[in-house]
């Protein structure tokens, strides 16, 4: 399975001439063996790579060549001159198999992408939940530590949502939740990912953020978030933010910083964004130094 992922990772031009070559391969030596042997599950394999790896289209049009290289085969072999109903029937049966079986494999490629953009994605708001966002998190971690690369976590509470809740009912929490995320995705760039870790929280990633920029980020999101949520609800935003130039090592420690951040925005009367800048120090201790 980890080389069928790997293969799926290359462009597509090189799968399919890689499933192109292997499918005149095994036409080689299905001329060369005659029918003594059936070639059939070989001829199989191109066609799966090619459905699996590229998409239906090309995965048909692996169906069709493998069908001529199994042709090819038999006229090398003098067969098909002498050939009877019974093999123009088995060929024919030999070519639907390759279709049928790039229709299922194709067809359980996209369910499976179907369910694992379901599992990463909040029913609600359409944006990625908190899965989502931790993988996000865990991959610019590991970017850090290799290249240094800074980047800026956000944590974000609305706040005073209950009371959104008990007075507009639940339809109307949920109304709120879409426009803050629809406001929140419209505010970045394509690079930086919006999340919602659940209930009325949520969280940005920005990658190759710096402190100078997260500040800039921070404030335009604020007076997004001002004109077109706080002007029309009875809600504010408690925000934590922290710019990583040297990340921790485990992604609790990272978003956690955040969060903790967030949390003093709002004992602090809420309404507020909390600011830190981690650099070369030490983060094991970061976290408790507010």
């Amino acid at each position: 399975m980890k080389l069928v992922d790997s293969l799926a990772k290359l462009p597509h031009s090189l799968v399919t001439a890689l499933a192109l070559f292997l499918c005149i391969a095994v036409g080689v030596v299905d001329g060369v063996v005659g029918h003594v042997y059936s070639l059939v599950p070989f001829y199989l394999v191109p066609v799966v790579l090619a459905a699996w790896c590229v998409g239906r289209k090309t995965g048909y049009l692996l169906s069709f060549i493998c069908s001529l290289g199994w042709l090819s085969a038999e006229l090398a072999a003098g067969l098909f001159l002498k050939a009877d109903f019974a093999m123009y029937w088995n060929d024919a049966m030999k070519l639907l198999l390759f279709v049928l079986t790039t229709t299922v494999i194709s067809a359980l490629k996209e369910a499976l992408e179907r369910e694992n953009v379901l599992a990463r994605t909040d029913h609600l708001t359409g944006i990625p939940n908190r899965r989502s966002y931790y993988e996000s998190v865990s991959g610019e971690i590991r970017r850090n530590l290799r290249y240094y690369d800074p980047f800026t976590i956000v944590y974000l509470d609305i706040d005073n949502f209950k009371n959104v809740n008990d007075t507009r009912g639940h339809a109307g929490g949920d109304t709120l939740l879409k426009l803050v995320a629809s406001v929140l995705a419209k505010s970045v760039r394509e690079i930086d990912t919006v999340a919602r870790l659940g209930g009325d929280e949520f969280a940005l990633l920005l990658p190759e953020t710096d402190g100078d920029a997260a500040d800039i980020v921070a404030t335009k999101v604020r007076q997004r978030l001002k004109m077109n949520v706080e002007n029309h609800w009875p809600v504010t935003f408690s925000m934590g933010l922290v710019t990583y130039h040297k990340a921790p090592a485990t992604i609790d420690k990272v978003i956690g910083y955040a969060d903790r951040l967030m949390f003093k925005a709002k004992e602090g009367g809420k309404d507020a964004i909390c600011c830190e800048v981690v650099g070369e120090m030490d983060n094991d201790k970061a976290p408790q130094d507010f």
